[in-house]
């Protein structure tokens, strides 16, 4: 076959995306889509799902959204069961919604601060992967998931440590997934992302002025990364050319874990 005749990546694939509003759940909205996958997408805010949905659907792609918020139980299972009402299966998941704690020592964080970056970071993930393998079942029959972990879940993390400590435990999740549901042809992986020019990282950066500089000067690549280079390892990771990869987690960090 003519390499122009290859079909994408993730060609006649679901996936399911959280976090899909902005950053790199967007532009992983946005690459699935240009691979072949028919997307859905979540995430609180509606415009900014709307905007991105009509902007795949302008592209040629499949794309929808539901409303949803990882901090509340019900509002996740109910978004990940819209995959199945709309398209009629899942075979693929980017869990990629998270919330980023206020910078400074753990002494100092709120207790209020910490119980809502554990119920979004862990338990949102938690509870996004148990329905995802609930619907993967019932639909695909096999699949694979890809969550969202980050650099700073690997060793001490003093400026966001709540942040780090919930990105450690889904490391740990992902890894006891995929030794639960790889029987069942359930791939289970994680990507561990660096310093990602998001409105995340801005937040964290008007808490912390000179925090791109500091970041750059411990990346070897010697610059962050755009959210689509993130999304361009999760599509990997999701795809059938990852086949024999399960329990893995992917730093995609410029060079700093080396």
């Amino acid at each position: 076959m003519d390499i122009t005749e290859t079909p994408g990546l993730l060609a006649g694939k679901v996936a399911f995306i959280s976090g899909a509003g902005r950053g790199i759940g967007a532009a992983a909205a946005r690459l699935f889509a240009r691979e072949g996958a028919r997307v859905l997408l979540a995430a609180r805010t509606e415009p900014q799902l709307k905007t991105v949905t009509e902007e795949i659907r302008a592209a040629g792609g499949t794309a929808d959204y539901v409303v949803c918020d990882l901090a509340d139980a019900a509002s996740v299972r109910a978004a990940v069961d819209r995959t199945g009402e709309v398209y009629g299966r899942l075979d693929l998941a980017f869990n990629n919604g998270a919330t980023i704690q206020t910078p400074g020592p753990m002494d100092l964080l709120p207790e209020t601060e910490f119980d809502r970056v554990f119920t979004v970071n862990l338990k949102g993930v938690w509870l996004a992967m148990a329905a995802e393998v609930a619907l993967i079942r019932a639909t695909a029959g096999t699949g694979a998931i890809v969550n969202t972990s980050s650099v700073g879940s690997f060793g001490g993390n003093p400026e966001l440590p709540a942040y780090g400590a919930m990105k450690r435990a889904v490391n740990s999740l992902t890894e006891s997934a995929a030794v639960t549901y790889g029987p069942e042809g359930i791939r289970v992986n994680a990507i561990s992302p660096g310093n990602t020019l998001t409105e995340m990282i801005r937040a964290w950066e008007a808490e912390a002025p000179g925090l791109q500089q500091r970041l750059v000067a411990r990346t070897p690549l010697g610059r962050g990364a755009e959210p689509h280079e993130i999304a361009e390892a999760a599509a990997w990771l999701l795809s059938d050319r990852a086949s024999y990869v399960t329990g893995a987690v992917l730093r995609v960090d410029g060079g700093v874990g080396v």
